[in-house]
């Protein structure tokens, strides 16, 4: 059970992260998050040493949300395709995200790319992690018989990767999912004409 001072700061982070998503990390003021909060400027320093401390715990609350989400979401299939079908169905609906503000993952990875180096690092340990396990689950579907050998695992998840979160930034800004729907629906078929 975790303490009163730990459930602060659990709180702070859950109400930051939202903010932090939707304005950036440049965007996001220390005041936003104690209007959010309701905390006094001293309580919130008293579990952060300054806005990059902030900043950066932000972050990994994020991230990890994101990771144990999609993982749950994932490990729910029980083959090499459901798992697939069930990673592309949770970007279904980039207009209402878990999380305000449409994906985490992408809005920390595009900000932290020229301005916050730890932080571009932890994106890229996240994003190199989740193309092992993708391409992991594409192996594991070839080597049960799912799908055929002429299926190029990393060559595939990179594809449904890196088109999934490009399409919900270009939905997000033409407030629309209905270009997602096609696009899931077209991984899917791809995916489709390597099964067995």
């Amino acid at each position: 059970m975790l303490s009163k001072a730990e459930r602060t700061k659990q709180f702070i982070l859950e109400t930051a992260g939202p903010i932090f998503n939707q304005k950036g990390i440049s965007g996001a003021s220390i005041d936003d998050v104690l209007d959010a909060a309701k905390v006094t400027k001293g309580c919130l320093y008293g579990h952060f040493q300054s806005k990059e401390d902030l900043s950066l715990q932000v972050v990994d609350h994020l991230l990890e949300n994101n990771e144990k989400k999609l993982f749950t979401i994932i490990s729910k299939g029980k083959t090499a395709k459901a798992k697939v079908f069930a990673f592309l169905d949770f970007y279904k609906d980039p207009l209402d995200t878990y999380v305000k503000g449409g994906c985490p993952l992408f809005n920390i990875a595009v900000e932290s790319d020229d301005h916050f180096p730890e932080i571009k690092e932890k994106v890229g340990a996240v994003l190199r992690q989740g193309q092992e396990l993708f391409v992991s689950i594409l192996q594991q579907g070839i080597k049960d018989g799912e799908f055929s050998d002429e299926l190029n695992p990393p060559v595939y998840a990179f594809k449904a990767v890196a088109a999934v979160e490009g399409a919900v930034v270009l939905c997000r800004a033409m407030n629309t999912s209905k270009p997602m729907h096609g696009l899931i629906r077209s991984l899917k078929a791809e995916l489709e004409r390597y099964a067995v």
